[in-house]
């Protein structure tokens, strides 16, 4: 036998024994489904995950091989939360080791250290618009914090905001074992998990979101980014979080306006995915935000574990955001994105689902009317990242929890606007 034959029999039989500890691993890691199940704990405990690492990486002394085992043990946990999100059905975003856990938990935020791993530096970024009890109560879980507050509004979403994050960052000797939490709505979650991605090529990230915008759609998914050249999101990065927990009860310092804008993703959702959920929305009061947020993370759940990259499925989730972008950028503030998405939804559906999409919009407040001119709209839509060639795609529904993919040459999209703002 050749030396290389025998190092490959001592690594298969490595491999039967690991197989035998494997299966005695997930069988515990089972009952602490089950257990976790009946206590109603959240599947991710990050302090005990970062021990669990930290104990066996040190148990190994000077071994050369201690970051091998690190990146295996993180692969392993994974695995694990994986297996009991499944088995728990819970909002688990299954991305391998990348995946993450999704935790819609009513006074989560007062309980934020049993869900993330906060025992380190910690940058946390929120703006003026969010109350300032919700980075502080952040904050005190923090080993070693940096409140930063930026201006509220999407005008704060530039490449000089992100540059202020990223001096913060080398200023304060922020290393890769360090992370950035964002503690607020889609701007400071885009923006902040948008410098997590760059700095370092890559730190932790955690997403608090406090709109009901946020926590139903920008935190989950990996999107970041800033707005550039007067267009939104023109730069950016996928960058996974490494957690996101949702306190329904932050709602309660938000306005009808800002609760109506998460409305409209959520209905977004539900026109294209979930009938069912559409017509909950139609019955709905702000009271069941909670089970609103469980919906449709699940919705957005499960387009991204699809579709993590947005190569295909996930476009489905820009519905009524091809024209609400070119809206939100004409309106220079005077609309929010919320309002922009639910003007750009009416054009692209069929003429059966329009009054019934248009009630609901008004029920919960939402513009119906598009204030600019199609050809005024179109030169920002022609810029826009869901051009494929000289044509324009877009989702389009026909009927209530369901799509199409359609494409379009400007001048044909130009018409279906005017023909959807008509009616």
């Amino acid at each position: 036998m050749t030396e290389l034959e025998k190092a490959r029999a001592e690594i298969d039989l490595c491999d039967r024994e690991m197989a035998a500890l494997f299966v005695r691993r997930m069988a515990a890691v089972e009952h602490i489904a089950d257990y976790k199940t009946a206590a109603g704990l959240p599947v991710l405990d990050a302090a005990r995950e970062a021990e669990v690492i930290r104990r066996n990486c040190d148990a190994l002394g000077d071994s050369p091989y201690t970051e091998e085992y690190r990146a295996l043990l993180t692969a392993m946990m994974a695995i694990s939360r994986g297996y009991q999100s499944r088995r728990i059905k819970d909002l688990y975003v299954d991305l391998g080791a990348r995946g993450y856990e999704v935790t819609v938990e009513p006074g989560g935020l007062r309980r934020v250290g049993a869900h993330f791993d906060l025992g380190r530096k910690c940058l946390l970024v929120t703006d003026s618009g969010v109350p300032e009890i919700y980075a502080r109560t952040v904050a005190a879980a923090c080993g070693e914090p940096t409140l930063v507050c930026l201006p509220m509004g999407e005008a704060t979403k530039n490449i000089r905001s992100l540059e202020k994050l990223l001096g913060i960052l080398v200023e304060r000797g922020f290393t890769r074992t360090d992370c950035v939490v964002a503690v607020g709505g889609g701007v400071v979650g885009d923006l902040a998990g948008f410098a997590a991605a760059t700095y370092l090529r890559g730190i932790d990230f955690y997403n608090i979101p406090t709109t009901l915008l946020s926590e139903v759609d920008s935190s989950v998914g990996g999107k970041t980014g800033i707005d550039f050249g007067g267009a939104k999101n023109q730069v950016g990065a996928f960058w996974q979080p490494r957690g996101v927990l949702i306190d329904p009860e932050t709602l309660s310092t938000l306005d009808n306006r800002q609760f109506a804008c998460g409305m409209a993703e959520v209905i977004k959702m539900a026109a294209t995915f979930d009938a069912d959920l559409f017509a909950f929305c139609e019955r709905a009061t702000p009271a069941d935000a909670a089970e609103i947020i469980r919906r449709a993370v699940r919705i957005k759940r499960d387009v991204v574990m699809r579709d993590e990259r947005e190569g295909g499925l996930r476009r489905v989730l820009n519905f009524g955001h091809t024209v609400g972008h070119a809206v939100e950028s004409l309106a220079g503030g005077r609309l929010l994105h919320g309002e922009c998405v639910a003007i750009g939804m009416l054009p692209m559906t069929s003429p059966e689902v329009r009054p019934r999409l248009r009630a609901l919009l008004e029920r919960w407040r939402l513009p119906v009317a598009c204030p600019f001119a199609p050809e005024a709209l179109l030169p920002l839509i022609l810029h826009d990242k869901k051009m494929s060639g000289n044509e324009i795609h877009y989702v389009y529904v026909g009927r209530i929890g369901s799509y199409e993919i359609r494409r379009a040459t400007p001048e044909a999209f130009c018409r279906c606007l005017g023909e959807g703002n008509q009616s």
